[in-house]
């Protein structure tokens, strides 16, 4: 099993910046991929960004190109998501995924990912 604990959500205004943080625990030595999700209300899940455990390859949904940036650290089994020049259309619940397996795609689909965290909510607002 993995635990997945988010941080770093709030509100910030429009152009602003966050930056999630995701501490992985449990059995994390096979871990395979990382990755972020996000909901808002009213809307279906959306895959973010995704970065394999080597953090030589990344993937980021065209909304958030060049605003947004996951990356981890492996010795703190961490991945962040920093997040600028935020838009009202960020607003969402934002979840934290891994997983231990998958196909060479993982982290371009977001479909193998199988361990959730709770979330942590983002909000931009003026």
């Amino acid at each position: 099993q993995v635990q997945l604990v988010e941080s770093g959500g709030g509100l910030v205004q429009p152009g602003g910046s966050l930056r999630l943080s995701c501490v992985a625990s449990g059995r994390t030595g096979t871990t395979y991929a990382m990755g972020w999700f996000r909901q808002a209300p009213g809307k279906e899940r959306e895959f973010v960004a995704g970065i394999n455990w080597s953090g030589s390859d990344t993937y980021h949904r065209d909304s958030v190109k060049g605003r947004f940036t996951i990356s981890r650290e492996k010795m703190k089994n961490t991945v962040h998501l920093q997040m600028s020049s935020l838009k009202a259309e960020d607003t969402a619940v934002y979840y934290c995924v891994s997983c231990q397996f998958g196909p060479a795609d993982t982290i371009r689909t977001g479909r193998a990912f199988d361990y959730w965290g709770q979330g942590t909510q983002v909000t931009v607002s003026s």
